[in-house]
């Protein structure tokens, strides 16, 4: 998506320690969230422990990539200047369908476009050589 001839000059997450982890899954192209095996809820964002059970035991699970718009924001004044050329932007919550909610944006979508309860599908943004963001178009389902 992003047109890797030009420096992407948004601020970048940190790619440590689970943060690290959850990127590097979407760099393969896949949308994986932390499952608890004992008591199988989702959770994100990622961390050790369960908060539903209080396990430690957990694996990285692939997400069905699927969900719908919870709530949005749209920002007509830069929160950070590198988003000056991309106003108005709307910042929105997912729901994914296994029950985790990600921040990220609808790149198909005018935020005047927005809907709650919206359906879509996540696809992947090589803003950088190391990084790959998470974000989301509409979808028919």
């Amino acid at each position: 998506m992003s047109d890797k001839g030009s420096e992407y000059t948004k601020p970048l997450p940190v790619l440590e320690g689970m943060t690290g982890e959850f990127y590097g899954f979407c760099k393969e192209g896949e949308l994986r969230f932390q499952r608890c095996n004992d008591c199988a809820a989702w959770r994100h964002m990622p961390r050790d422990m369960c908060a539903e059970c209080g396990s430690l035991s957990w694996e990285w699970a692939r997400s069905s990539g699927c969900g719908k718009v919870f709530t949005w924001t749209v920002m007509a004044v830069p929160l950070h200047p590198t988003f000056m050329d991309s106003l108005p932007h709307a910042s929105v919550v997912v729901e994914m369908d296994e029950g985790v909610r990600v921040l990220s944006e609808v790149v198909d979508c005018a935020p005047e476009e927005l809907a709650f309860d919206m359906p879509v599908e996540v696809i992947f943004d090589a803003v950088t050589d190391e990084v790959t963001l998470p974000k989301f178009r509409r979808s028919s389902a």
